[in-house]
C-alpha cells in the first residue's frame, strides 16, 4: 500500500482549519511516511471523509425505471463511483425490506446484499447495510435477525409505512406511484398492503426480537418519522437512540435534549427546506436540534449542506463538516474516522472551496478518485 503525503492545504483538525501537511501510511494518517507520494494540495480544502448514515440514491442504480431492474453487482459498483465523486468514503446504505414486491422485496433484500458480498474487498468506499425493516413485513423478520447475527446488518432503523402507503393507495397518482416501483397492477398492491396491515397486532412481539437481534450484536438503532414526543419516548425505552427524520420540531427537542443523535436529510438545507412541508434541517441544525445531516435520496448534497450553513453565517465550516463526518461516525460507533488524527483510518476529501465541489477522495490511505482537472497536482 503507497504512502502520501499531502502538502500545502488548509487542513480541518481538532475543529479548526489551518494550513498542514497529513501523511498517510498503511491506511491510516500518521506523523510521516517514508518515500511517500505527494499529492499538492494548495488552495485546496482538506477534510475527514464524509460518513453518510442514511442514503438510498442507490436506488436508482438498481432500478433506472420502472419495472426496469440491473444487475445487483452493477448497480452498486456505479453507486460506489458516484459516492467516491461525492467525497463520501462511508456509506451506509439505506435498503428496505418490506412486504411490496420489487424494489424494496425480498429478493431485492438477497440480490443487494450478495453483490455487496462480491464488491466488498474492492477499493472504495466503505459500504454498509442500513436495514429499513417495514413493520409490517412481519414474514421478513427471521431473516432479517438472522443478517444481524451474521453481521451482516451494520444499522437497523424501524419504519411503517403502511398507514400512509394504504392512504395514498386511495388515489390514482398514488396507486401508479406504488405499481410502477412493485413491477405489479395496482390491484395487486392494494391487496397486500391490506394483507400486510392486517396483523399489526403482531409488530410488538416483531420489533422486540429485532431489537434483541440489534442489542446482541451491538449495532446502533434507528427510529424513522417519528411524529410525536410519545413514539420518540417510546423507542427510546427500546435502547433505540437516534431519532431520524423527525417530523415535528418537539420530537427533535425531546431527543436533544435526552442526549441522543437526530439526523435530517442534507437535500432540505440544500433546498432551504423540507420537499413535504417539515421543519427546516438547516434552522434546526443551526439551533443544535440536528446533530447528523445525511444524503437521505442525493449523495452530492451532504458536501453542499455544509457549504450552505456555512454561508448562512450561524456555523462555521468546521461546525458544519462535524455534521457530515465526525458526528455521523460517532453515531454509527465508527471511532477510527470522522477526524483527521494520527492513527485513525486514512479517509479524507480535498474540495475546492470556490467551486464548492471534491477534487480528490482517499479510503483507507488510498487515492481512490480524482478529478481530472486534479491529477496534475499529483507527484512522485
Amino acid at each position: 500500500m503507497s504512502a502520501w503525503h499531502i502538502g500545502g492545504g488548509m487542513v480541518l483538525r481538532e475543529g479548526v482549519l489551518r494550513r498542514d501537511d497529513v501523511f498517510l501510511r498503511e491506511g491510516l494518517i500518521a506523523l510521516e511516511a517514508d518515500r511517500p507520494r505527494r499529492f499538492d494540495a494548495t488552495g485546496l480544502l482538506v477534510l475527514p471523509g464524509i460518513v453518510d448514515l442514511h442514503g438510498d440514491a442507490q436506488e436508482r442504480q438498481f432500478q433506472p425505471r420502472p419495472g426496469v431492474t440491473m444487475p445487483a453487482t452493477l448497480a452498486l459498483r456505479d453507486s460506489r463511483a458516484q459516492l467516491l465523486a461525492a467525497g463520501i468514503t462511508t456509506a451506509f446504505l439505506g435498503i428496505t425490506l418490506s412486504w411490496e414486491p420489487g424494489l424494496r422485496s425480498i429478493d431485492a433484500w438477497h440480490a443487494a446484499l450478495g453483490a455487496l458480498g462480491e464488491i466488498r474487498a474492492e477499493r472504495g468506499a466503505d459500504l454498509r447495510v442500513h436495514l429499513r425493516f417495514e413493520a409490517d413485513n412481519l414474514e421478513a423478520v427471521d431473516e432479517a435477525v438472522r443478517r444481524i447475527a451474521a453481521g451482516e446488518v451494520h444499522l437497523l432503523a424501524f419504519n411503517d409505512h403502511t398507514p400512509a402507503i394504504l392512504r395514498k393507495l386511495e388515489t390514482e397518482a398514488g396507486s401508479a406511484k406504488y405499481a410502477e416501483r412493485a413491477g405489479v397492477a395496482p390491484e395487486v398492491v392494494r391487496h397486500l398492503a391490506r394483507q400486510a396491515a392486517s396483523r399489526r397486532d403482531e409488530i410488538p412481539a416483531a420489533r422486540a426480537r429485532l431489537v434483541a437481534a440489534a442489542l446482541s450484536a451491538g449495532i446502533p438503532m434507528v427510529s424513522h418519522d417519528e411524529s410525536t414526543v410519545e413514539e420518540r419516548r417510546a423507542f427510546r425505552a427500546l435502547g433505540v437512540g437516534i431519532c431520524e427524520f423527525p417530523m415535528a420540531e418537539a420530537v427533535a427537542a425531546e431527543a436533544r435534549a435526552a442526549g441522543e443523535v437526530v439526523v435530517m436529510g442534507a437535500p432540505n438545507v440544500v433546498r432551504g427546506g423540507s420537499h413535504l412541508g417539515w421543519a427546516s434541517a438547516a434552522d434546526l441544525a443551526e439551533r443544535g436540534l440536528v446533530s447528523v445531516l445525511a444524503s437521505d435520496y442525493v449523495w452530492p448534497a451532504l458536501l453542499e449542506a455544509a457549504f450552505v450553513l456555512e454561508g448562512r453565517g450561524r456555523l462555521d465550516l468546521p461546525a458544519a463538516w462535524a455534521l457530515v463526518s465526525a458526528n455521523p461516525a460517532l453515531a454509527a460507533g465508527l471511532a477510527d474516522r470522522g477526524a483527521i488524527r494520527s492513527g485513525l483510518r486514512g479517509d479524507l476529501v480535498l474540495v475546492d472551496r470556490i467551486g464548492r465541489a471534491p477534487v480528490a477522495t482517499f479510503c483507507a490511505g488510498r487515492l481512490c478518485w480524482v478529478s481530472p482537472e486534479a491529477a496534475a497536482r499529483l507527484r512522485p
